[in-house]
């Protein structure tokens, strides 16, 4: 179970077609990296996933990399004053809080637990009613991101 924040909590997915550099970039490590997706969820700070990987530091590594990159190639396309929040000095931009909360899922329990947080996720942020209609979620049942069977 891991967990991106953006700097700063700072909204920057919702806009801009932001949501699907997230979706690409997964689907990218589903067919190139062995990533499995068991669950996800995209919000407009931040997104949570339970995944596995055959090097799941290089793809906490390589994603972080890659979405940073993408995005700030977006930022300077369509909002370029919205980069300076990002800054950190010399030219370098920072998209990412430094920690991704990871949890290894060892029991059934636990795993529901994450499922369920992580699907209650927009209607708790009152952004949808019901978990299936948030677009970014694995409860979505037209999500762009295929999911993998979970074996405990």
């Amino acid at each position: 179970f891991l967990t991106f924040t953006v700097k700063n909590w700072y909204y920057i997915f919702d806009r801009k077609n932001r949501f699907q550099i997230l979706s690409d970039s997964i689907q990218y490590c589903q067919k190139k990296k062995g990533l499995k997706v068991f669950c996800y969820v995209f919000m407009l700070n931040h997104l949570h996933l339970i995944a596995t990987s055959p090097d799941m530091i290089g793809f906490v590594r390589d994603f972080k990399c890659h979405v940073s990159r993408e995005i700030q190639k977006n930022i300077i396309a369509t909002e370029s004053t919205v980069l300076k929040l990002f800054s950190i000095g010399n030219g370098k931009y920072e998209f990412w809080e430094k920690t991704n909360m990871p949890q290894i899922v060892e029991t059934l329990l636990f795993l529901e637990q994450k499922i369920n947080y992580i699907h209650e996720n927009p209607v708790k942020k009152q952004y949808v009613d019901m978990p299936s209609h948030w677009v970014w979620s694995s409860a979505n049942p037209k999500s762009a991101i295929p999911l993998d069977e979970f074996d405990l």
